[in-house]
Protein backbone atom coordinates (compact mmCIF):
# COMPACT_ATOMS: atom_id res chain seq x y z
CA UNK A 1 0.00 0.00 0.00
CA UNK A 2 2.88 2.10 0.47
CA UNK A 3 4.14 1.68 -2.73
CA UNK A 4 0.85 2.33 -4.22
CA UNK A 5 0.47 5.84 -2.19
CA UNK A 6 4.16 6.67 -3.05
CA UNK A 7 3.23 6.20 -6.75
CA UNK A 8 -0.12 8.15 -6.64
CA UNK A 9 2.26 11.24 -4.69
CA UNK A 10 5.03 10.87 -7.60
CA UNK A 11 2.30 10.91 -10.72
CA UNK A 12 0.57 14.14 -9.13
CA UNK A 13 2.79 15.93 -8.38
CA UNK A 14 4.40 15.20 -11.94
CA UNK A 15 1.42 15.54 -13.94
CA UNK A 16 0.01 18.72 -12.07
CA UNK A 17 3.30 20.42 -12.47
CA UNK A 18 3.56 19.54 -16.55
CA UNK A 19 -0.25 20.58 -16.51
CA UNK A 20 0.29 24.01 -15.26
CA UNK A 21 3.71 24.24 -17.39
CA UNK A 22 1.84 24.06 -20.43
CA UNK A 23 -1.29 26.37 -19.13
CA UNK A 24 1.60 29.18 -18.01
CA UNK A 25 3.52 28.95 -21.67
CA UNK A 26 0.07 29.05 -23.04
CA UNK A 27 -0.73 31.99 -20.68
CA UNK A 28 2.29 33.90 -21.85
CA UNK A 29 0.90 34.68 -24.96
CA UNK A 30 -2.15 35.88 -23.47
CA UNK A 31 -1.54 37.88 -20.27
CA UNK A 32 -3.04 38.99 -17.47
CA UNK A 33 -6.31 37.56 -15.59
CA UNK A 34 -7.80 35.97 -18.68
CA UNK A 35 -4.28 33.93 -19.56
CA UNK A 36 -4.18 32.74 -15.95
CA UNK A 37 -7.07 31.46 -15.87
CA UNK A 38 -5.98 28.59 -17.89
CA UNK A 39 -3.37 27.46 -15.62
CA UNK A 40 -5.24 27.63 -12.66
CA UNK A 41 -8.07 25.20 -14.74
CA UNK A 42 -5.48 22.62 -15.84
CA UNK A 43 -3.80 22.50 -12.17
CA UNK A 44 -6.70 21.67 -10.11
CA UNK A 45 -8.08 19.35 -12.63
CA UNK A 46 -4.53 17.27 -12.62
CA UNK A 47 -4.19 16.99 -8.62
CA UNK A 48 -7.53 16.20 -8.50
CA UNK A 49 -7.41 13.63 -11.06
CA UNK A 50 -4.25 12.07 -9.45
CA UNK A 51 -5.43 12.85 -6.02
CA UNK A 52 -6.84 9.26 -5.29
CA UNK A 53 -9.74 11.03 -3.69
CA UNK A 54 -12.20 9.32 -5.44
CA UNK A 55 -15.25 11.27 -3.39
CA UNK A 56 -13.46 14.78 -5.46
CA UNK A 57 -13.91 13.15 -8.34
CA UNK A 58 -17.70 14.11 -9.35
CA UNK A 59 -16.61 18.16 -8.58
CA UNK A 60 -14.08 18.64 -10.92
CA UNK A 61 -15.59 21.32 -12.60
CA UNK A 62 -15.74 23.32 -9.22
CA UNK A 63 -12.24 22.05 -8.86
CA UNK A 64 -11.14 23.78 -12.43
CA UNK A 65 -12.88 26.95 -11.78
CA UNK A 66 -12.32 27.93 -8.64
CA UNK A 67 -8.44 26.58 -9.60
CA UNK A 68 -9.03 29.06 -13.29
CA UNK A 69 -10.31 31.75 -10.95
CA UNK A 70 -8.11 31.90 -7.82
CA UNK A 71 -5.12 32.24 -9.98
CA UNK A 72 -6.63 35.02 -12.29
CA UNK A 73 -6.12 37.19 -9.81
CA UNK A 74 -2.00 37.09 -9.63
CA UNK A 75 -2.58 38.29 -13.43
CA UNK A 76 -3.18 42.32 -11.90
CA UNK A 77 0.38 42.24 -10.83
CA UNK A 78 3.13 43.89 -13.47
CA UNK A 79 6.32 42.16 -13.13
CA UNK A 80 8.40 42.86 -16.36
CA UNK A 81 10.55 45.66 -14.50
CA UNK A 82 11.40 43.49 -11.35
CA UNK A 83 12.42 41.02 -13.67
CA UNK A 84 14.95 43.37 -15.12
CA UNK A 85 16.12 44.58 -11.68
CA UNK A 86 17.50 40.87 -11.98
CA UNK A 87 19.20 41.42 -14.62
CA UNK A 88 20.93 44.73 -13.85
CA UNK A 89 24.02 43.69 -12.46
CA UNK A 90 23.40 46.57 -9.61
CA UNK A 91 23.64 44.26 -6.64
CA UNK A 92 21.32 46.09 -4.49
CA UNK A 93 18.64 45.95 -7.16
CA UNK A 94 19.66 42.50 -8.09
CA UNK A 95 18.87 41.59 -4.52
CA UNK A 96 15.16 43.44 -4.48
CA UNK A 97 14.13 41.81 -7.44
CA UNK A 98 14.27 38.62 -6.33
CA UNK A 99 12.47 39.48 -3.17
CA UNK A 100 9.84 41.13 -5.07
CA UNK A 101 9.50 38.41 -7.57
CA UNK A 102 9.12 36.05 -4.18
CA UNK A 103 6.68 38.44 -3.14
CA UNK A 104 4.45 38.65 -6.67
CA UNK A 105 4.64 34.52 -6.57
CA UNK A 106 3.53 34.54 -3.25
CA UNK A 107 0.18 36.73 -4.40
CA UNK A 108 0.07 35.13 -7.40
CA UNK A 109 -0.36 31.42 -6.11
CA UNK A 110 -1.74 32.09 -2.99
CA UNK A 111 -5.27 33.13 -4.25
CA UNK A 112 -4.28 30.18 -6.35
CA UNK A 113 -4.12 27.55 -3.72
CA UNK A 114 -7.13 28.92 -2.05
CA UNK A 115 -9.18 28.12 -5.02
CA UNK A 116 -7.60 24.97 -6.29
CA UNK A 117 -8.12 24.02 -2.28
CA UNK A 118 -11.63 25.27 -1.81
CA UNK A 119 -13.90 22.77 -2.88
CA UNK A 120 -12.00 19.91 -1.34
CA UNK A 121 -13.29 21.61 2.04
CA UNK A 122 -16.15 23.12 1.53
CA UNK A 123 -19.65 20.56 0.91
CA UNK A 124 -21.33 21.03 -2.94
CA UNK A 125 -23.88 22.79 -1.45
CA UNK A 126 -21.34 25.62 0.23
CA UNK A 127 -19.67 25.90 -3.74
CA UNK A 128 -22.95 25.89 -5.27
CA UNK A 129 -23.94 28.91 -2.62
CA UNK A 130 -21.10 31.32 -4.12
CA UNK A 131 -22.53 31.24 -7.58
CA UNK A 132 -25.09 33.76 -6.77
CA UNK A 133 -22.62 36.32 -5.58
CA UNK A 134 -20.18 35.57 -8.11
CA UNK A 135 -22.35 36.40 -10.97
CA UNK A 136 -23.31 39.58 -9.14
CA UNK A 137 -19.58 40.22 -9.21
CA UNK A 138 -19.31 38.83 -12.78
CA UNK A 139 -22.41 40.79 -13.70
CA UNK A 140 -20.62 44.42 -12.33
CA UNK A 141 -17.46 43.80 -13.75
CA UNK A 142 -18.92 43.14 -17.41
CA UNK A 143 -20.92 46.52 -16.42
CA UNK A 144 -17.83 48.61 -15.87
CA UNK A 145 -16.07 47.58 -18.85
CA UNK A 146 -19.31 47.92 -21.57
CA UNK A 147 -20.92 51.08 -19.66
CA UNK A 148 -19.15 52.48 -16.81
CA UNK A 149 -15.65 53.37 -17.30
CA UNK A 150 -16.73 54.69 -20.61
CA UNK A 151 -19.11 56.56 -19.10
CA UNK A 152 -17.01 58.06 -16.52
CA UNK A 153 -14.17 58.96 -18.92
CA UNK A 154 -16.41 60.71 -21.16
CA UNK A 155 -17.01 62.98 -17.82
CA UNK A 156 -13.66 63.50 -17.57
CA UNK A 157 -13.28 61.14 -14.73
CA UNK A 158 -9.38 59.95 -14.35
CA UNK A 159 -9.59 56.23 -13.53
CA UNK A 160 -5.77 56.05 -13.43
CA UNK A 161 -5.04 55.73 -9.76
CA UNK A 162 -1.50 54.04 -9.40
CA UNK A 163 -2.16 51.68 -12.48
CA UNK A 164 -4.81 49.99 -10.13
CA UNK A 165 -7.82 47.61 -10.16
CA UNK A 166 -9.56 50.21 -7.59
CA UNK A 167 -12.88 50.03 -9.78
CA UNK A 168 -12.76 46.30 -9.92
CA UNK A 169 -12.58 45.63 -6.56
CA UNK A 170 -15.34 48.51 -5.20
CA UNK A 171 -17.73 47.17 -8.03
CA UNK A 172 -16.80 43.91 -6.38
CA UNK A 173 -18.05 45.30 -3.05
CA UNK A 174 -21.24 47.24 -4.19
CA UNK A 175 -22.45 43.31 -5.80
CA UNK A 176 -21.51 41.51 -2.70
CA UNK A 177 -23.28 44.23 -0.90
CA UNK A 178 -26.61 44.13 -3.97
CA UNK A 179 -26.84 40.71 -3.10
CA UNK A 180 -26.88 40.66 0.84
CA UNK A 181 -29.38 43.52 0.71
CA UNK A 182 -31.35 41.17 -1.11
CA UNK A 183 -30.93 37.93 1.30
CA UNK A 184 -31.23 40.65 4.18
CA UNK A 185 -27.94 39.21 5.57
CA UNK A 186 -24.17 38.90 4.81
CA UNK A 187 -24.50 35.10 4.12
CA UNK A 188 -20.75 32.97 4.59
CA UNK A 189 -20.82 32.91 0.28
CA UNK A 190 -21.52 36.98 0.01
CA UNK A 191 -18.97 37.29 3.28
CA UNK A 192 -16.07 35.54 0.97
CA UNK A 193 -16.34 38.40 -1.24
CA UNK A 194 -16.42 41.13 1.24
CA UNK A 195 -13.22 39.99 2.67
CA UNK A 196 -11.58 39.64 -0.64
CA UNK A 197 -12.48 42.90 -2.30
CA UNK A 198 -12.41 45.06 1.76
CA UNK A 199 -8.69 43.19 1.82
CA UNK A 200 -8.23 44.44 -1.22
CA UNK A 201 -8.66 47.87 -0.44
CA UNK A 202 -6.86 47.55 3.18
CA UNK A 203 -4.15 46.60 1.64
CA UNK A 204 -3.56 49.39 -1.22
CA UNK A 205 -5.20 51.82 1.13
CA UNK A 206 -2.29 51.39 3.98
CA UNK A 207 0.52 50.14 1.83
CA UNK A 208 0.15 52.83 -1.14
CA UNK A 209 -1.99 55.90 -0.10
CA UNK A 210 -0.94 56.06 3.73
CA UNK A 211 3.01 54.50 3.77
CA UNK A 212 3.72 55.31 0.02
CA UNK A 213 5.10 52.23 -0.88
CA UNK A 214 5.83 51.77 -5.20
CA UNK A 215 7.11 48.24 -5.83
CA UNK A 216 8.24 49.11 -9.55
CA UNK A 217 6.90 53.15 -10.16
CA UNK A 218 5.49 54.27 -12.62
CA UNK A 219 4.00 50.62 -12.81
CA UNK A 220 0.90 49.48 -11.10
CA UNK A 221 0.27 48.36 -7.38
CA UNK A 222 -1.96 45.74 -7.39
CA UNK A 223 0.57 43.88 -5.67
CA UNK A 224 -0.18 45.89 -2.42
CA UNK A 225 -4.34 45.22 -3.34
CA UNK A 226 -3.39 41.45 -3.82
CA UNK A 227 -1.50 41.41 -0.48
CA UNK A 228 -4.50 42.20 1.49
CA UNK A 229 -6.94 40.13 -0.38
CA UNK A 230 -5.18 37.12 0.49
CA UNK A 231 -4.83 38.18 3.90
CA UNK A 232 -8.91 38.91 3.26
CA UNK A 233 -8.77 34.82 2.07
CA UNK A 234 -7.19 33.92 5.25
CA UNK A 235 -9.64 35.82 7.58
CA UNK A 236 -12.51 34.55 6.06
CA UNK A 237 -10.56 30.54 6.15
CA UNK A 238 -10.20 30.73 9.63
CA UNK A 239 -13.68 32.40 10.85
CA UNK A 240 -15.77 30.08 8.10
CA UNK A 241 -14.41 26.81 9.23
CA UNK A 242 -11.49 26.45 6.30
CA UNK A 243 -8.44 26.00 7.78
CA UNK A 244 -7.12 23.57 5.29
CA UNK A 245 -7.67 25.74 2.47
CA UNK A 246 -5.84 28.52 4.46
CA UNK A 247 -2.88 26.26 4.73
CA UNK A 248 -3.21 25.25 1.69
CA UNK A 249 -3.26 28.89 0.37
CA UNK A 250 -0.13 29.30 2.59
CA UNK A 251 1.92 26.33 1.17
CA UNK A 252 1.23 27.25 -2.42
CA UNK A 253 1.85 30.71 -1.63
CA UNK A 254 5.57 30.01 -0.15
CA UNK A 255 6.39 27.30 -2.49
CA UNK A 256 5.00 29.33 -5.80
CA UNK A 257 6.99 32.69 -4.41
CA UNK A 258 10.50 30.67 -3.95
CA UNK A 259 9.84 29.30 -7.60
CA UNK A 260 8.97 32.53 -9.00
CA UNK A 261 12.23 33.72 -7.94
CA UNK A 262 14.21 30.87 -9.02
CA UNK A 263 12.79 30.47 -12.41
CA UNK A 264 14.53 33.88 -13.17
CA UNK A 265 17.69 33.34 -11.79
CA UNK A 266 17.36 29.84 -13.59
CA UNK A 267 17.08 31.83 -16.71
CA UNK A 268 19.46 33.28 -15.94
CA UNK A 269 22.04 30.79 -16.02
CA UNK A 270 20.38 29.48 -19.01
CA UNK A 271 21.45 32.61 -21.25
CA UNK A 272 24.88 32.09 -20.57
CA UNK A 273 24.81 29.17 -23.29
CA UNK A 274 24.86 31.61 -25.86
CA UNK A 275 22.11 29.58 -27.73
CA UNK A 276 19.63 32.24 -29.30
CA UNK A 277 15.86 31.30 -28.09
CA UNK A 278 12.68 32.66 -26.65
CA UNK A 279 14.14 32.50 -22.89
CA UNK A 280 10.97 34.32 -21.78
CA UNK A 281 9.10 31.33 -22.83
CA UNK A 282 11.72 29.26 -21.12
CA UNK A 283 11.07 31.39 -18.30
CA UNK A 284 7.57 31.18 -18.09
CA UNK A 285 7.06 27.61 -18.37
CA UNK A 286 10.00 26.91 -16.11
CA UNK A 287 7.10 29.63 -13.34
CA UNK A 288 5.08 27.24 -14.70
CA UNK A 289 6.43 24.15 -13.27
CA UNK A 290 7.29 25.14 -9.99
CA UNK A 291 4.21 26.60 -9.21
CA UNK A 292 2.44 23.08 -10.82
CA UNK A 293 4.62 21.54 -8.10
CA UNK A 294 3.40 23.79 -5.43
CA UNK A 295 -0.29 22.84 -6.15
CA UNK A 296 0.72 19.24 -6.10
CA UNK A 297 2.07 19.48 -2.33
CA UNK A 298 -0.58 21.61 -1.18
CA UNK A 299 -3.28 18.84 -2.59
CA UNK A 300 -1.47 16.19 -1.36
CA UNK A 301 -1.41 17.60 2.44
CA UNK A 302 -5.11 18.48 1.97
CA UNK A 303 -6.27 14.93 0.10
CA UNK A 304 -4.69 13.53 3.78
CA UNK A 305 -6.19 16.08 6.12
CA UNK A 306 -10.32 16.48 4.83
CA UNK A 307 -12.35 14.13 5.16
CA UNK A 308 -15.11 13.04 2.37
CA UNK A 309 -17.02 15.34 0.52
CA UNK A 310 -20.90 14.99 1.50
CA UNK A 311 -23.02 12.71 -0.92
CA UNK A 312 -24.65 15.89 -1.49
CA UNK A 313 -23.53 15.91 -5.97
CA UNK A 314 -26.58 14.93 -7.12
CA UNK A 315 -29.04 17.65 -5.73
CA UNK A 316 -30.99 19.77 -8.44
CA UNK A 317 -28.95 23.24 -7.15
CA UNK A 318 -25.66 21.00 -7.89
CA UNK A 319 -26.67 19.51 -10.62
CA UNK A 320 -27.30 22.93 -11.97
CA UNK A 321 -24.09 24.47 -10.75
CA UNK A 322 -21.83 21.92 -12.20
CA UNK A 323 -23.19 22.44 -15.44
CA UNK A 324 -22.16 26.41 -15.16
CA UNK A 325 -18.98 25.25 -14.01
CA UNK A 326 -18.60 23.29 -17.41
CA UNK A 327 -19.50 25.93 -19.18
CA UNK A 328 -17.19 28.52 -17.33
CA UNK A 329 -14.13 25.62 -18.18
CA UNK A 330 -15.21 25.17 -21.96
CA UNK A 331 -16.67 28.25 -23.08
CA UNK A 332 -15.36 31.28 -20.59
CA UNK A 333 -12.02 30.40 -20.72
CA UNK A 334 -11.59 29.34 -24.18
CA UNK A 335 -13.09 32.54 -25.16
CA UNK A 336 -12.02 35.29 -22.93
CA UNK A 337 -8.32 34.13 -24.04
CA UNK A 338 -9.07 33.31 -27.82
CA UNK A 339 -10.61 36.33 -28.96
CA UNK A 340 -7.37 37.95 -28.79
CA UNK A 341 -6.08 35.63 -31.63
CA UNK A 342 -8.31 38.21 -33.73
CA UNK A 343 -5.98 41.45 -33.94
CA UNK A 344 -3.24 38.88 -34.18
CA UNK A 345 -4.88 37.67 -37.47
CA UNK A 346 -6.26 40.78 -38.68
CA UNK A 347 -2.85 42.30 -38.14
CA UNK A 348 -1.15 39.72 -40.50
CA UNK A 349 -3.30 38.01 -42.89
CA UNK A 350 -7.15 38.09 -42.24
CA UNK A 351 -9.17 40.99 -43.30
CA UNK A 352 -10.46 42.79 -40.69
CA UNK A 353 -14.07 43.27 -42.54
CA UNK A 354 -15.64 40.48 -44.37
CA UNK A 355 -19.31 41.11 -45.90
CA UNK A 356 -19.40 43.99 -44.38
CA UNK A 357 -18.37 42.51 -40.78
CA UNK A 358 -15.83 43.31 -38.39
CA UNK A 359 -13.70 40.14 -37.98
CA UNK A 360 -14.64 40.20 -34.25
CA UNK A 361 -18.11 39.97 -34.56
CA UNK A 362 -17.13 36.94 -36.64
CA UNK A 363 -15.16 35.38 -34.26
CA UNK A 364 -18.33 36.28 -31.80
CA UNK A 365 -20.75 34.66 -33.49
CA UNK A 366 -18.74 31.54 -34.34
CA UNK A 367 -18.59 31.68 -30.41
CA UNK A 368 -22.38 31.79 -29.63
CA UNK A 369 -22.54 29.36 -32.08
CA UNK A 370 -20.86 26.72 -29.91
CA UNK A 371 -22.27 27.88 -26.36
CA UNK A 372 -25.56 27.84 -28.05
CA UNK A 373 -24.51 24.15 -28.90
CA UNK A 374 -23.07 23.15 -25.93
CA UNK A 375 -25.98 24.13 -23.50
CA UNK A 376 -28.24 22.35 -25.43
CA UNK A 377 -25.74 19.22 -24.70
CA UNK A 378 -25.81 20.08 -20.77
CA UNK A 379 -29.59 20.76 -20.74
CA UNK A 380 -30.07 17.72 -22.46
CA UNK A 381 -27.18 15.50 -20.82
CA UNK A 382 -28.95 16.77 -17.25
CA UNK A 383 -32.24 15.04 -18.39
CA UNK A 384 -30.27 11.94 -19.82
CA UNK A 385 -26.92 10.91 -20.08
CA UNK A 386 -25.32 11.57 -23.43
CA UNK A 387 -23.49 8.45 -24.70
CA UNK A 388 -20.10 10.39 -25.42
CA UNK A 389 -19.73 11.34 -22.24
CA UNK A 390 -18.15 8.54 -19.82
CA UNK A 391 -19.76 7.33 -17.52
CA UNK A 392 -17.77 7.56 -14.68
CA UNK A 393 -16.62 10.87 -12.21
CA UNK A 394 -12.74 9.75 -13.60
CA UNK A 395 -13.04 9.35 -17.26
CA UNK A 396 -15.50 12.70 -17.14
CA UNK A 397 -13.13 14.85 -15.39
CA UNK A 398 -10.47 13.11 -17.55
CA UNK A 399 -12.12 14.41 -20.62
CA UNK A 400 -13.25 17.83 -19.51
CA UNK A 401 -8.85 18.27 -19.13
CA UNK A 402 -8.22 16.47 -22.07
CA UNK A 403 -10.64 19.06 -23.78
CA UNK A 404 -9.59 22.57 -22.19
CA UNK A 405 -5.96 21.13 -22.85
CA UNK A 406 -6.95 20.58 -26.73
CA UNK A 407 -9.12 23.67 -27.38
CA UNK A 408 -6.14 25.80 -25.93
CA UNK A 409 -3.19 24.54 -27.58
CA UNK A 410 -4.96 24.59 -30.95
CA UNK A 411 -5.99 27.87 -30.15
CA UNK A 412 -2.48 28.97 -28.95
CA UNK A 413 -0.98 27.38 -32.06
CA UNK A 414 -3.46 29.59 -33.98
CA UNK A 415 -2.84 33.06 -32.40
CA UNK A 416 0.83 32.05 -33.44
CA UNK A 417 0.73 30.38 -36.82
CA UNK A 418 0.17 33.33 -38.74
CA UNK A 419 3.87 35.08 -37.32
CA UNK A 420 5.38 31.85 -36.49
CA UNK A 421 9.38 31.64 -36.60
CA UNK A 422 12.01 29.63 -35.70
CA UNK A 423 12.05 30.86 -31.75
CA UNK A 424 8.48 30.10 -31.31
CA UNK A 425 9.54 26.55 -31.38
CA UNK A 426 10.41 26.89 -28.10
CA UNK A 427 6.67 27.68 -26.95
CA UNK A 428 4.52 25.95 -29.38
CA UNK A 429 6.77 22.91 -30.12
CA UNK A 430 7.58 22.09 -26.40
CA UNK A 431 3.97 22.86 -25.48
CA UNK A 432 2.42 20.70 -28.25
CA UNK A 433 5.12 17.84 -27.20
CA UNK A 434 4.36 18.32 -23.41
CA UNK A 435 0.55 18.48 -24.16
CA UNK A 436 1.00 14.87 -25.75
CA UNK A 437 3.01 13.70 -22.71
CA UNK A 438 0.58 15.04 -20.18
CA UNK A 439 -2.44 13.76 -22.39
CA UNK A 440 -1.03 10.10 -22.52
CA UNK A 441 0.28 10.13 -19.27
CA UNK A 442 -2.88 11.22 -17.30
CA UNK A 443 -4.93 8.06 -19.39
CA UNK A 444 -2.26 5.43 -18.62
CA UNK A 445 -2.54 6.65 -14.49
CA UNK A 446 -5.95 5.92 -14.37
CA UNK A 447 -5.73 3.77 -11.69
CA UNK A 448 -5.70 4.69 -8.02
CA UNK A 449 -5.67 3.69 -4.57
CA UNK A 450 -8.63 5.20 -2.74
CA UNK A 451 -6.39 7.61 0.04
CA UNK A 452 -10.09 9.03 1.46
CA UNK A 453 -9.54 9.52 5.20
CA UNK A 454 -12.49 7.92 6.85
CA UNK A 455 -15.30 10.73 8.43
CA UNK A 456 -14.05 13.12 11.23
CA UNK A 457 -9.76 11.54 10.87
CA UNK A 458 -8.12 14.63 10.29
CA UNK A 459 -4.05 15.18 10.19
CA UNK A 460 -1.99 17.07 12.55
CA UNK A 461 -2.64 19.76 14.65
CA UNK A 462 -1.96 22.59 12.62
CA UNK A 463 0.92 24.83 13.86
CA UNK A 464 0.29 28.24 11.75
CA UNK A 465 3.49 29.98 13.64
CA UNK A 466 5.85 27.25 12.77
CA UNK A 467 3.89 26.87 9.03
CA UNK A 468 5.16 30.95 8.24
CA UNK A 469 8.32 30.68 9.93
CA UNK A 470 9.58 28.14 7.81
CA UNK A 471 8.16 29.49 4.48
CA UNK A 472 9.81 32.92 5.99
CA UNK A 473 12.88 31.10 6.34
CA UNK A 474 12.96 29.01 3.06
CA UNK A 475 12.03 32.39 1.09
CA UNK A 476 14.74 34.12 2.97
CA UNK A 477 17.40 31.73 2.13
CA UNK A 478 16.36 31.12 -1.63
CA UNK A 479 16.51 34.28 -2.77
CA UNK A 480 19.64 35.18 -0.78
CA UNK A 481 20.99 32.08 -2.82
CA UNK A 482 19.39 33.24 -6.56
CA UNK A 483 21.14 37.15 -5.49
CA UNK A 484 24.46 35.22 -4.58
CA UNK A 485 24.28 32.39 -7.59
CA UNK A 486 23.60 35.74 -10.40
CA UNK A 487 26.18 37.61 -8.62
CA UNK A 488 28.73 35.14 -9.23
CA UNK A 489 28.17 34.71 -12.60
CA UNK A 490 27.77 38.67 -13.87
CA UNK A 491 28.93 40.66 -11.22
CA UNK A 492 28.14 43.98 -11.97
CA UNK A 493 27.60 43.52 -15.85
CA UNK A 494 24.48 43.68 -17.34
CA UNK A 495 22.71 40.45 -18.03
CA UNK A 496 20.82 41.47 -21.08
CA UNK A 497 17.87 39.79 -22.24
CA UNK A 498 15.74 42.71 -21.00
CA UNK A 499 15.79 46.66 -20.55
CA UNK A 500 17.81 47.60 -18.21
CA UNK A 501 16.36 48.85 -14.90
CA UNK A 502 17.55 49.72 -11.42
CA UNK A 503 15.61 50.33 -8.82
CA UNK A 504 18.95 52.64 -6.56
CA UNK A 505 21.53 54.51 -6.58
CA UNK A 506 22.49 57.46 -9.12
CA UNK A 507 21.59 55.71 -11.65
CA UNK A 508 17.97 54.61 -10.92
CA UNK A 509 15.83 54.12 -13.53
CA UNK A 510 12.71 54.31 -11.10
CA UNK A 511 10.24 56.65 -13.02
CA UNK A 512 11.07 55.30 -16.28
CA UNK A 513 8.47 52.59 -17.67
CA UNK A 514 10.85 51.28 -19.87
CA UNK A 515 14.06 51.92 -18.25
CA UNK A 516 17.49 52.81 -19.34
CA UNK A 517 19.13 52.64 -22.03
CA UNK A 518 21.09 49.09 -22.45
CA UNK A 519 25.28 49.77 -22.67
CA UNK A 520 26.22 48.96 -25.96
CA UNK A 521 27.73 45.76 -25.67
CA UNK A 522 24.94 44.07 -24.15
CA UNK A 523 22.32 41.88 -25.24
CA UNK A 524 18.99 42.90 -24.79
CA UNK A 525 16.04 40.69 -25.95
CA UNK A 526 12.71 39.26 -24.60
CA UNK A 527 9.46 38.12 -26.34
Amino acid sequence: MSHALGRVRGVSIGLTALALSIGWGIRGNFGHEYGAMLPGALAAMAAVLTSGRRDWLPAVPFFAMFGALGWSFGGSISYMQVIGYTHSGHSLSVLYGFANLFVIGFLWAAPGGAGTAFTAEASPRRVAELFTPMGAVFLAWWLQGVAIEPALRGLGVDLNWYDTDWVAATLALAAAGLVAAARRRVDRSTSLVIHMAAGWWAGFALLVLVLGLRMTPPRGDNWAGCLGMVMGILAYCLRHGLPEVARATLVTGFLGGIGFAAASMLKLVEVTSGYETNWHSVLEQTTGLFNGIAVALAMRGLARRVGPLPEAAEMPPVRRCRMLAVAFVLLMIPYLNLRKNVADWTRRSVPEVMYGIPAWAWFDAAFAAVAAGLAVLLVRHARRPLAVVPSTPLGAGQALFLLLLAIMVVGNFERALVGFADQRLITEGVIHVNAVLCAVWLLVSDSRPDVSPALGESGPPRRWGRLVAAGLAAAAVSVLADWAIVRGIYGDRFAGHANLHIRFGPGATTGSSRGGPAPADANVRGR
